[in-house]
């Protein structure tokens, strides 16, 4: 696996839309972000035809993606958010000239598509740092979010992930600009729950969010081996679509079936995402979610890979803070020493 070089101050980065061009519906958090990414880390935000492009083909955003990788000039490729029909760019693309222009990309949810095809090609990606959750977050950017994203977008070496003092999984309407001016409702950090094997885990992440993984696992047609996973990290989290705990068992027992699930040295979970606008404003249903969530998880990985470490509610995902996970990348897991540090 191969890290990208980063890039530096006064670099052009690319801002694309590879899931979906949400920006032209919701241009203000975007925006927003676009402004933080700039003055905060001295780069140059450079959009490309679909970035703000509601509707555009598979064949569009991957034209996209081959002009950014392939631009000499551009030293980062960021997303805006997520997607729900990345997996058809996947088809499009020519691994040969991702291969010959490594980048740091980061995104997280539908951008999962494109972390597996970068990791087949052994380019380390980052999941995390979308310019809509991260960088264009009402009020401003989470403290926890901004120091992870920081280190993994301008600098190298490990870095120590914690739990989360404070989080929240409340969406706003991003229709309303009123929002980017207020800080978000934060709820008191839970820690992290381990589980499992107690043994020091040294290895390569990879997974990302369960339902894209799903995706993945039903067309197997971007995936490898199932030996060149063996001793790596397995790392899921959930989106707001809020999939059911039965769901989340059934793809790990899916996982487990096929023999996948074993060959994985550790599973970090990240904190279930218990409502979205219009859902799960009650908060003993919000708690019961999730501890559903957490016992289907705790009972597959029980059954099919007990000896193994086992995190709950790691904040890498479509909660806040969205910390940064290397996709590709080296981790630790020292459940002796209640931490989990990675390399950026």
């Amino acid at each position: 696996m191969r890290y990208p070089e980063k890039p530096c101050p006064g670099d052009r980065v690319a801002v694309l839309s590879p899931g979906a061009g949400l920006p032209g519906l919701f241009p203000h958090p975007f925006e927003l972000g676009l402004r933080r990414l700039e003055e905060r880390y001295e780069v140059r935000a450079v959009e490309f035809p679909t970035t703000r492009k509601m509707g555009s083909t598979p064949r569009e955003r991957a034209d996209d993606l081959h002009a950014a990788f392939a631009d000499p000039d551009i030293t980062a490729v960021l997303t805006s958010i997520g997607g729900s029909d990345q997996i058809k760019v996947l088809r499009h693309l020519d691994p040969e000239l991702f291969r010959a222009n490594p980048k740091p990309f980061f995104g997280i949810s539908d951008n999962t598509n494109l972390h597996h095809f970068l990791f087949d090609l052994g380019i380390v990606s980052f999941y995390g740092g979308t310019v809509m959750t991260t960088l264009g977050r009402g009020g401003a950017m989470n403290p926890h979010a901004e120091e992870s994203f920081a280190a993994a977008f301008l600098g190298s070496g490990w870095y120590d992930l914690r739990p989360a003092e404070s989080f929240t999984d409340l969406d706003r309407d991003w229709s309303d600009p009123t929002h980017l001016g207020t800080e978000p409702e934060m709820l008191p950090g839970t820690g992290w729950q381990w589980h499992g094997g107690g043994q020091l885990v040294e290895g390569r992440l990879w997974g990302g969010c369960l339902e894209i993984v799903d995706f993945q696992l039903r067309t197997d047609r971007y995936l490898l081996d199932d030996t060149a996973y063996d001793g790596c990290v397995l790392f899921l989290e959930t989106s707001e679509e809020l999939p059911s705990a039965q769901y989340v068992g059934e793809l790990l027992m899916c996982l487990g079936e096929r023999g996948l699930l074993e060959r994985f040295s550790a599973l970090l979970m990240g904190r279930p995402k218990a409502r979205t606008l219009g859902q799960g404003d009650d908060a003993a249903a919000r708690a019961a979610y999730v501890d559903a969530q957490h016992e289907a998880v705790l009972t597959a990985m029980a059954e099919y890979s007990p000896d193994v470490p086992v995190v709950l509610d790691v904040d890498c995902g479509h909660t806040d803070p969205q910390l940064v996970l290397p996709h590709g990348g080296e981790v630790r897991i020292d459940p002796g020493a209640g931490s989990v540090s990675v390399r950026y």
